[in-house]
C-alpha cells in the first residue's frame, strides 16, 4: 500500500469513527440519565445544616430533541432521592422557543421538596414567559433576588441571579446582610470569580453541559473556558458544583458525558 492509499484509508476510518460516535451519542448517549450523588464541603456551614440534601436539575432544553418523557424521567429520578430542597439551574428551553415554555414547566410540575423548589434563568430563557410558567407550577424563580429559608432553626439564604447579571457590583447588594449559610445560584460557572471575591461559601451552576462531547485524551473541548466544567471545584473559601445538566444544545448528541440529575449532601468544611 502506498502512502496516498494509506492516508485515504486513515481518513475513511476517522470519518467512520466520528460518524459512529455521533450516532451512538444521538441514539443512546443523550438518554443514559444518571443520578450523581456528591458530598459538598461548605466553608462555615452551621452544624444544623450538615446533611442537607439539595437536588439540582439544570439545562433541561425542552425541545423537539428533549421530550416530555425525557424530562419526566429526570423528575421521577430526582423525586426518588427525596431531597430536602430542589434547585433548577436555568435553560428550560432552547433559544427562547415559546412553543416549549409551557411544556417545559408542565414536565417539571411534579417536583416538590420540604423546603421548596427554586429556579433561576439561563441564557436561553426569556425574562417573562418562562418565569411566569414556572411560577404557575409552584416554582419560585429568583431573578436577581434573595430569599431566606429556615432549616432546623438555622437561616439559609438563596441568592439567584440571571445569566446576564455578571458584575460584582450588581451581585454584591443581593448579598448584603446575608446569612452565613448562603448559596449563590448562577447559571454560568464563570460567576465563581465574583462569588470568591464576595466570600460566598457555595455556588450552584450549570450551562456547560459537562462539555456534552468529551473526547478521550482531549476532554471537553467546548467547555474549556469555564473554571469548573462539571462536578465540584474550589477557589479559596468558595465551593462550586456544576451539573452536566439534562438536555443538549447545538447538536442532539452526548458522548462520554451522560445527562444527570445531581443530589448534593452538604458538609462543613
Amino acid at each position: 500500500m502506498n502512502r496516498r492509499a494509506a492516508l485515504r484509508l486513515l481518513a475513511s476510518a476517522g470519518a467512520a469513527a466520528v460518524a459512529g460516535t455521533g450516532s451512538y451519542g444521538f441514539l443512546y448517549g443523550r438518554h443514559l440519565l444518571e443520578v450523581t450523588r456528591a458530598l459538598v464541603s461548605v466553608h462555615g456551614l452551621p452544624a444544623a445544616l450538615t446533611g442537607l440534601r439539595i437536588g439540582l436539575l439544570t439545562d433541561i432544553h425542552r425541545s423537539r430533541w428533549v421530550s416530555h418523557d425525557d424530562v419526566s424521567s429526570a423528575v421521577t429520578r430526582l423525586m426518588d432521592e427525596r431531597p430536602d430542597l430542589i434547585i433548577l439551574g436555568g435553560d428550560y428551553v432552547t433559544w427562547g422557543d415559546r412553543d416549549f415554555v409551557q411544556p417545559a414547566a408542565d414536565a417539571l410540575s411534579a417536583l416538590s421538596a420540604p423546603h421548596g423548589v427554586f429556579g433561576i434563568l439561563g441564557n436561553h430563557d426569556d425574562d417573562h414567559d418562562m418565569p411566569a410558567a414556572l411560577r404557575r407550577r409552584g416554582i419560585q424563580v429568583l431573578r436577581d433576588a434573595r430569599t431566606r429559608l429556615t432549616v432546623k432553626n438555622e437561616p439559609l439564604d438563596l441568592v439567584g441571579i440571571r445569566f446576564w447579571t455578571k458584575s460584582q457590583m450588581d451581585i454584591a447588594p443581593l448579598l448584603r446582610d446575608a446569612a452565613p449559610a448562603t448559596i449563590l445560584l448562577a447559571h454560568d460557572p464563570r460567576r465563581l470569580t465574583e462569588a470568591t471575591a464576595l466570600n460566598v461559601p457555595l455556588v450552584l451552576a450549570g450551562h456547560t453541559h459537562g462539555g456534552q462531547v468529551v473526547l478521550p485524551l482531549v476532554g471537553a473541548v467546548a467547555a474549556q473556558k469555564f473554571p469548573v466544567v462539571a462536578g465540584v471545584g474550589r477557589r479559596e473559601r468558595t465551593t462550586m458544583f456544576v451539573s452536566k445538566g439534562l438536555g443538549t444544545v447545538y447538536v442532539p448528541v452526548r458522548v462520554n458525558c451522560p445527562p444527570e440529575v445531581a443530589v448534593l449532601t452538604l458538609q462543613a468544611d
